[in-house]
């Protein structure tokens, strides 16, 4: 059974640091696509960050670019999301979301994260309140 579970969302003061994880079972995270999303209260959803290991393909959104990295474990099937000078604008609720590998490259070449749609398989996601 394919599962995501993200962990370490919390309330940090403006400026602040958190690190997300997403854990991994029933599949191995090293030979898919793995994107970052966030939903703010009455916002659509949207797509931050983006990896793949298989071709090295990375996207990061200009509003997260500089502040924010991805990083994966793969003996531990997890990636991670550092998360830096954080805004309140960050407020949201993370997902991360799993699917093929292309989806990586064709954000890194289009400058823009597909649809979230694209991504078949997604954690129950984890709140970030930045907020003094």
């Amino acid at each position: 059974q394919v599962q995501l579970v993200e962990s370490g969302g919390g309330l940090v003061q403006p400026g602040g640091s958190l690190r997300l994880s997403c854990a991994a079972s029933g599949f191995t995270l090293d030979y898919y696509a793995i994107g970052w999303f966030r939903q703010a209260p009455g916002k659509e959803r949207e797509g931050v960050i983006c990896l793949s290991s298989s071709d090295g393909s990375t996207y990061y959104a200009d509003s997260v670019k500089g502040r924010f990295t991805i990083s994966r474990d793969n003996a531990k099937n997890t990636v991670y999301l550092q998360m830096n000078s954080l805004k309140p604008e960050d407020t949201a609720v993370y997902y991360c979301a799993a699917d093929l590998p292309l989806l990586c490259t064709t954000a890194q070449a289009m400058g823009v994260m597909g649809s979230p749609a694209d991504f078949g398989s997604w954690g129950q996601g984890t709140q970030v309140t930045v907020s003094s």
